[in-house]
């Protein structure tokens, strides 16, 4: 199995990306190869300052960066030998089997819906973050940020998605869905929701248990939780939030350690045609090994082939 690493991406590039990929080594499956994708001579002298071997890496040079400041759509066919635009062209074409990267958010997931394609049957691709739930548990909750305004139809495939995901990737069997909303019951909520309710309550495809209150966002009662991307991305921006302002005042607590996003990494790019992942730009060097560990994850669970399956 290859998994690919943006080297390239981040805020604290090409440092902590080196630095997870050696930590990395070490916990990975045995049969798994990390490739490494930058500028060859950053990556070379980056290892031999560390005292690790570059036989332990594939290395592809590829010289250019996609920055924050390049527009997404832009970017990709203006720097075709950045390490995004070369790790999706391997991706692509097989030589990858999970292509991750800490850089521009917009630019992966340009590069996921152009480069692999979505899925067919898929509205819109969506991402995911990881809840951490008092009783241990994990809760998925989707879309995060790259749908910010949707329709009944799409929420009820983000529903599927999540589940899939939930399914194959954690391990759990027939995933507790929730629709994330101000009331329990059915007739709460604004015309969206109320939709997408009505779809939700009707299928079969999924394990549908109802309306979930901001409340409950953390009490382990769904596996996976259903939104819009802009009500995801502020139930996410808080979360993260409250765990800065508790570290500023120094509190410290076993649970509210969980919330720290070094512990995830990143997440997949649900449905299209490929296993991407995407970490947080200011990612250090243990959200980058936890998000090869993600990757291989994915990878080995064949999520974006079950997601084909399903929706074909």
């Amino acid at each position: 199995m290859k998994i690919g690493l943006d080297i390239s991406g981040g805020d604290f590039a090409p440092n902590v990306n080196l630095d997870g990929a050696i930590l990395a080594l070490n916990e990975l499956p045995k049969d798994s190869r990390l490739v490494l994708l930058g500028d060859e001579d950053v990556i070379r002298n980056g290892l031999k300052n560390r005292g690790v071997s570059h036989d332990f890496f594939d290395i592809i040079h590829a010289p250019d960066v996609i920055t924050f400041h390049d527009h997404p759509t832009r970017a990709l066919p203006k720097k075709p030998n950045s390490s995004i635009a070369v790790g999706f062209d391997m991706l692509a074409k097989g030589d990858l089997n999970v292509f991750a990267s800490t850089g521009n958010t917009g630019a992966m997931l340009v590069g996921s819906i152009y480069k692999l394609n979505t899925v067919p049957g898929i509205i819109r691709p969506c991402i995911t973050s990881t809840l951490p739930a008092i009783d241990g548990s994990k809760t998925i909750l989707l879309d995060v940020g790259s749908n910010a305004d949707c329709k009944a139809d799409v929420l009820y495939q983000f529903a599927v998605l999540g589940s899939l995901y939930s399914e194959y990737v954690h391990g759990i069997e027939k995933p507790k869905i929730a629709l994330l909303n101000i009331g329990e019951e059915d007739s709460k909520g604004n015309l969206l929701t109320q939709a997408a309710y009505k779809l939700l309550s009707e299928s079969d495809e999924v394990n549908f248990i109802g309306n979930l209150e901001g409340r409950d966002l953390f009490t382990g009662l769904a596996d996976v939780i259903v939104c819009d991307g802009f009500t995801g991305n502020v139930v996410l921006k808080e979360a993260e939030g409250i765990y800065t302002l508790m570290r500023k005042r120094g509190i410290r607590d076993e649970y509210f350690d969980r919330f720290n996003y070094e512990n995830y990494g990143g997440t997949p790019i649900l449905g299209v045609k490929g296993n991407v992942i995407i970490g947080h730009g200011i990612s250090n060097d243990i959200a980058v090994k936890n998000m090869l560990l993600l990757a291989s994850e994915v990878a080995i669970s064949g999520l974006a082939e079950k997601i084909n399956d399903a929706f074909n």
